[in-house]
């Protein structure tokens, strides 16, 4: 009976062992599975750390290129950095500068100039860096239809008929001379005195033997206008189109969508793009806050990384997406029609003269999201040019502001976190342990064919035809 009754036991209860015993097992797989992901987990925290602050209030400018602060916060990639961000639009540039200095945001879409400026003392003194760039390749240079009108038959033309693009200010200057001879000023916009804009506008005139004028702090003058053929002054970017219709300025030079707004709304006509692999705008933070915050800024940046390689990726595959998110009201607020122009990879020109620009906004590729110390180097190097530097700096003077200024090293660890999490490979960065912090001199090359050295930025300055150079004062 005993084995019988045994037997019965058995035949009764082992269907039920079984699966308890595969329910055991599928349990401690369960277990062991958590208990991995777990230890991934604290892994990645161990080598992060836990954001000292969850919740940040980050500003911006209404332009195309704070789209990686947007697609981090709309496809959650902040959120699976454990931050809650607040986005929050800004009047102007000055306003940027101010309250993140003051601590009323965390951080900020910025000029990559800045930065730059605040550590030289330029302006507002302060202590500003940065580890992340957002965008190059985003700006252009716009004028009005009467002056357009005054230069279109000196453009020179392509097999098509098209205007050649980019066009050399060299076009400008008979109507700077018929300006100058009825006494008028030939008056032009950009952002801000140490933005890329005022800098490539600067570039791009005085390529052309026309002095944009200089900067003297030393006595007192910081107009920029000193000397100058060309009058540049500071206008919001959403300003300039009506600034420019009003006909208060001839030509400005800004960020998307504005340039492209003026085409649509018949006003003005794009003459230059920007193309160099320089970096235009940061994601900006005080010294004090980065060393506060060290590693909720490491989790910031990896959500920015996130974001600018989902911007660029698959050719751009994903713009029409991020078009359609930063046209609404609390991010550009632009026409979807104007911001998608630049954004998906195509520009216009005059209406209609619609040209292929895939790289007008580079969020990613070229490794343009890395802080380089050359782009604040090149900076540093224009801003000398113009007076804003007034006296001569040595090479290591440039070069130890830069390190001061740009933190790759906070760049270098959200990199290598994403790749142990799985979320990016090593193929996505440059070979960090051969990358100086130097881009190579073919890489910034631009309208003149004058090519940059970071390494020697006084050298660079002897080339030029313009501007200041070696012991030259104002």
């Amino acid at each position: 009976m005993s084995a019988i009754g045994s037997s019965k036991i058995i035949k009764c209860f082992s269907p039920k062992s079984v699966t308890l015993s595969k329910l055991i097992h599928t349990t401690f797989k369960a277990a062991i599975g958590l208990t991995t992901a777990f230890a991934l987990i604290a892994s990645v925290e161990a080598a992060t750390g836990k954001p000292e602050k969850e919740n940040l209030k980050f500003g911006f400018i209404k332009l195309t290129d704070m789209a990686p602060l947007a697609i981090a916060v709309e496809k959650g990639f902040f959120e699976d950095e454990g931050l809650t961000v607040e986005l929050e639009a800004q009047a102007n540039w000055k306003v940027v500068l101010d309250r993140v200095i003051t601590g009323q945001l965390d951080g900020s879409h910025m000029l990559m100039g800045q930065p730059v400026g605040a550590q030289a003392g330029f302006g507002t003194s302060a202590e500003l860096v940065y580890a992340y760039a957002l965008t190059q390749n985003d700006y252009a240079c716009t004028v009005g239809n009467d002056i357009w009108n005054q230069i279109k038959k000196n453009v020179p033309k392509g097999a098509d008929g098209k205007p050649i693009h980019p066009i050399s200010a060299e076009v400008l200057k008979p109507v700077i001379q018929s300006y100058k001879n009825a006494g008028k000023p030939f008056n032009m916009a950009m952002v801000f005195p140490v933005s890329t804009h005022n800098m490539g506008a600067r570039y791009w005139l005085a390529a052309a033997g026309i002095n944009p004028g200089f900067y003297a702090p030393l006595k007192g003058d910081t107009s920029g206008q000193l000397n100058a053929e060309v009058l540049l002054s500071v206008t919001p970017p959403p300003q300039m189109p009506a600034t420019l219709e009003a006909g208060t300025i001839n030509g400005y030079c800004v960020g998307e969508p504005w340039n492209q707004q003026a085409v649509f709304r018949g006003i003005g006509v794009p003459v230059i793009t920007v193309h160099n692999q320089i970096a235009d705008k940061i994601f900006g933070v005080t010294k004090a806050w980065a060393e506060k915050n060290p590693n909720t800024h490491i989790h910031v940046v990896k959500a920015l990384i996130r974001a600018g390689k989902w911007l660029d990726e698959k050719d751009n595959a994903n713009r029409a997406a991020a078009a359609k998110i930063i046209s609404n009201s609390n991010y550009v607020g632009a026409d979807y029609k104007v911001i998608a122009n630049s954004m998906t990879g195509v520009f216009e020109y005059e209406r209609g003269d619609i040209r292929k620009e895939p790289d007008f906004n580079v969020f990613f590729r070229y490794n343009a999201s890395y802080p380089f110390y050359s782009d604040a180097v090149w900076y540093l190097s224009q801003m000398r040019r113009w007076g804003q530097i007034p006296e001569a700096k040595t090479d290591n003077w440039y070069a130890d502001l830069a390190k001061k200024i740009a933190m790759p090293e906070v760049y270098q660890q959200a990199a290598k976190d994403l790749i142990a999490e799985g979320k990016m490979s090593a193929a996505d960065f440059p070979d960090f342990s051969k990358v100086d912090g130097y881009r190579t001199p073919d890489a910034t090359e631009w309208i003149d064919g004058i090519k940059f050295d970071g390494h020697k930025p006084n050298d660079y300055l002897k080339l030029f035809k313009v501007g200041l150079k070696g012991d030259e004062k104002i």
